[in-house]
């Protein structure tokens, strides 16, 4: 790393390292393996436009789509040609530095929140999902944690399904129900 471009030799001060400049001559945990699935990635996807007409004529309806992916393999390749051949940073860890267990735990969680958001629905997925997220990122008490996810539930609630009216999956909240029981509030009772 360069210590003139960021005033300091240690990365560790909260700037970002993904600075263009900040690592010239060396390769981060981690960004080889990322070149080469990017490669991956690529070849697949010059394999899928091939498969839209094959290489039969330059105006075929493949055409387009395999040049564009072609680019893309050959991109791919050379960037994971010059990665391999720098020289590996030894003061960087991939679980310290790169991924840390903070971020598998919130990939984790938003891909629970993927999973669960159909069967469940919206509202109690989503206090799940910030009820969890507020206990391990505030590191205070339930009540505070509860009266937080569920405050701020609500008012996301409100901005999306009653305000810009959103429609958002019912899972097993009986949503509309407890909309037309306050609509019934709010108009007096009449119907």
């Amino acid at each position: 790393m360069d210590p003139d471009f960021r005033g300091d030799s240690d990365h560790h001060d909260g700037t970002s390292d993904a600075t263009p400049g900040g690592y010239t001559q060396g390769r981060r945990p981690g960004e080889l393996g990322f070149a080469i699935i990017l490669t991956a990635a690529s070849l697949c996807l010059l394999y899928s436009a091939y498969g839209i007409s094959g290489f039969t004529a330059l105006s075929g309806p493949g055409a387009v789509p395999m040049a564009t992916t072609f680019v893309m393999v050959v991109a791919a390749g050379i960037v994971t040609l010059r990665t391999w051949r720098l020289p590996r940073i030894t003061t960087e860890t991939l679980s310290r530095d790169i991924l840390p267990p903070m971020v598998i735990l919130f990939t984790g969680f938003l891909i629970l929140f993927g999973l669960l958001l159909k069967p469940l629905g919206f509202v109690p997925t989503a206090a799940l999902f910030l009820t969890l997220a507020i206990k391990v990122l505030a590191h205070r008490g339930w009540g505070y944690t509860l009266a937080v996810a569920l405050g701020s539930l609500i008012v996301i609630w409100i901005v999306f399904r009653v305000v810009f009216t959103v429609l958002l999956p019912a899972g097993i909240l009986p949503e509309a129900e407890v909309i037309q029981f306050f609509r019934g509030l709010l108009s007096g009772g009449a119907s």
